[in-house]
């Protein structure tokens, strides 16, 4: 299968099956949202909503974080991972973004990554998902995914598997695919088990070509 081929058919299935795709991190406005993200890093949504309801009532606003300390913010997500590192970035984070955009969280990746703590794919995930950009926010699922599925080739960084994500899709789809790439690897295409007797989509991928129909043969 040609690699339009495959894109024309992940993003016919999914726009089908799962067209409305969302994160999984609650939130209620951009601040809130970049918080959560800046938590998430190499951590489990699932534990930064816990941690978070307590998190935002102590600091509703950029204005109440940047008024705080590392240590008091490490009180609330001592369960994260690297808790001390991301309770620093989040007081930088909420200082810089009241200094220079006036407590409103950017919309473009070249200022977000200004802040502390916002990296590329942080600084995307803010753009896709509370400005509807057309941006791709690579993390470990979407490398993998992308990478299984045949959707990239020969992507060895996360740029790379940007760059190319960005290029084949259709720009309309590129915000919500984000949320599909995740969302089949968190709970379909495993890292060390993927569940391919259970995926839907076998018939255009990659990796089950490989090691599954080669078997059959």
């Amino acid at each position: 299968m040609l690699k339009k081929e495959r894109y024309h058919a992940f993003v016919a299935y999914f726009s089908t099956h799962n067209p409305d795709a969302q994160t999984e991190l609650n939130y209620s406005n951009p601040y809130e949202l970049l918080v959560a993200v800046i938590l998430s890093a190499q951590c489990t949504d699932k534990r930064i909503n816990q941690v978070t309801p307590a998190l935002f009532d102590r600091f509703p606003d950029a204005h109440a974080l940047a008024a705080s300390t590392a240590d008091e913010v490490f009180v609330y997500i001592r369960s994260v991972s690297y808790p001390n590192n991301k309770a620093k970035h989040l007081v930088g984070m909420a200082k810089k973004l009241i200094e220079e955009f006036g407590g409103i969280v950017p919309d473009k990746v070249e200022e977000l990554t200004k802040l502390p703590g916002v990296g590329r794919k942080t600084a995307n995930v803010i753009s896709s998902v509370v400005y509807n950009q057309p941006a791709m926010a690579v993390d470990t699922h979407v490398f993998r995914v992308a990478n299984r599925l045949g959707l990239t080739s020969r992507a060895t960084t996360p740029l790379a598997v940007e760059k190319q994500l960005v290029k084949y899709l259709p720009k309309e789809t590129i915000a919500v695919a984000h949320h599909w790439l995740i969302l089949h690897g968190r709970y379909i295409c495993l890292a060390r088990r993927p569940k391919c007797e259970e995926c839907p989509i076998t018939y255009f991928c990659r990796y089950f070509e490989k090691n599954y129909r080669a078997e059959e043969i």
